[in-house]
């Protein structure tokens, strides 16, 4: 089993060991474009692996800080409270960089700039470059998703 991010259509493919395609989801990654260097706020690109799988069995729209749940669930109601809150929701993917010079180690590093696959707000979910680098998913996807990939799953994040 292997994830294809297209940067490009927005888009993560769940694809199988033959490259077959299995699940296709809509995705919000960075509104800065690609790239690698940490501080960018940019996602980065190249060939990743899910490290962690973070949240299994949590309540839809568990909210996530420094990858522990708050004791929050998110809301509407919530989310107009704090409307500058960069919400990470549901489950975590968190991706790790297999290129050492260009997505692993040093400043480059995707693991230690905290890159994830993760659940939004659905009320404020868009197909479009939204994020501060992650990959962000409506929140039943990224549990469909998450309940289908194994840790150490390939990830390849790609412009086109």
């Amino acid at each position: 089993m292997k994830l294809h991010i297209d940067l490009a259509r927005q888009e993560l493919a769940l694809l199988d060991d033959n490259g077959a395609e299995l699940h296709r989801y809509p995705v919000s990654t960075a509104a800065n474009g690609p790239g690698e260097e940490a501080g960018s706020y940019r996602t980065p690109r190249g060939r990743h692996i899910v490290r962690a799988k973070i949240g299994a069995g949590l309540p839809l729209n568990t909210v996530f800080k420094a990858r522990r749940p708050t004791g929050e669930v998110y809301t509407p109601e919530l989310g107009q409270a704090e409307p500058e809150r960069d919400w990470i929701l549901t489950r975590i993917l968190w991706l790790s960089g297999t290129e050492p010079g260009f997505n692993r180690l040093g400043e480059c590093d995707s693991m230690r700039r905290y890159i994830y696959i993760h659940g939004t707000p659905d009320e404020a979910f868009e197909q479009a470059p939204r994020s501060h680098g992650c990959i962000r998913m409506r929140n039943a996807d990224l549990i469909a998703l998450f309940d289908l990939v194994p840790a150490y799953t390939p990830v390849d994040i790609e412009t086109a």
